[in-house]
């Protein structure tokens, strides 16, 4: 092989070197970000107070935090009140979802009560957005 070819050959091999620890670090730090604005954590009876983020709905029935990966019912206090009625002032619909943030704590529902499984208790409302977010999908009567 002549000199020129080795010298490619190995500069090859020295940048697919470097280039590999770069794409790893990247993906890595990407998952990071997206984990991170979202606190989501295993309920238990003695948890922090943390940020979740996430869609607030309140009926007269019930109240319900939904995020990417959890469903909670909400302990009706002040502070939820107060999120239902600003929620409202955005809503378009009666079972529009808003997206909020928010800070509580997630307890189990107590025993024997109906209901969702995990209980979240709003201590302080951090964000509501100016609009309610698209459904996934919409129904429509049918006028036959």
């Amino acid at each position: 092989m002549p000199l020129n070819a080795k010298f490619l050959n190995r500069m090859k091999k020295i940048l697919l070197l470097l280039l590999f620890p770069c794409f790893l670090l990247s993906c890595n730090n990407t998952k990071k970000e997206k984990e991170e604005p979202q606190a989501e954590t295993e309920a238990v009876e003695n948890s922090p107070v943390l940020t979740y983020e996430g869609e607030f709905i309140y009926t007269e029935d019930a109240s319900v935090f939904k995020g990417n990966s959890f469903v909670y019912g909400v302990q009706i206090n002040d502070v939820a009140k107060d999120l239902a009625q600003r929620v409202a002032a955005i809503k378009e619909g009666d079972f529009d979802m808003v997206p909020v943030i928010v800070r509580g704590k997630v307890t189990h529902k107590p025993e024997g009560a109906d209901g969702w499984d995990e209980i979240i208790t709003i201590t302080e409302i951090i964000n509501v957005s100016d609009t309610p977010r698209k459904a996934d999908v919409e129904l429509k009567a049918n006028k036959s």
